[in-house]
């Protein structure tokens, strides 16, 4: 059974940092490209960053590009959103999200991602 939990959320004010991490279980980690995506109140929820299976490639959004940094460790099998200058537009549920293995390219839309985690809360406060 696969499970992606993340953790790391909270309330920070603006111009501050987070870092979200991702635990993933039940599959092969090194195998799956990973995505973070986020959902604000009455919005759809919208790709974030993602990166290979192997770490060496990173796409983000650009509305995160120079703030949002995404990285993985394949050893402990986790997956980190670190996030800095943040600001009150960056309010959502953050989600982790693995595609469907096969060491595939790094995907930046919903529907190529087939395992999603909870996802944790981010509040920025101006």
């Amino acid at each position: 059974q696969v499970q992606l939990v993340e953790s790391g959320g909270g309330l920070v004010q603006a111009g501050g940092s987070l870092s979200l991490s991702c635990a993933a279980s039940g599959l092969a980690f090194n195998n799956y490209a990973m995505g973070w995506f986020r959902q604000a109140p009455g919005k759809e929820r919208e790709f974030v960053a993602a990166i290979n299976w192997s770490g060496n490639n990173g796409r983000s959004a650009d509305s995160v590009k120079g703030r949002f940094t995404i990285s993985r460790d394949n050893a402990k099998n986790t997956v980190r959103l670190q996030m800095n200058s943040l600001k009150p537009e960056d309010t959502a549920v953050y989600y982790c999200a693995a595609d469907r293995g096969g060491r595939q390219p790094v995907w930046i839309t919903l529907r190529d991602y087939y395992y999603w985690g909870q996802g944790t809360q981010v509040t920025v406060s101006s």
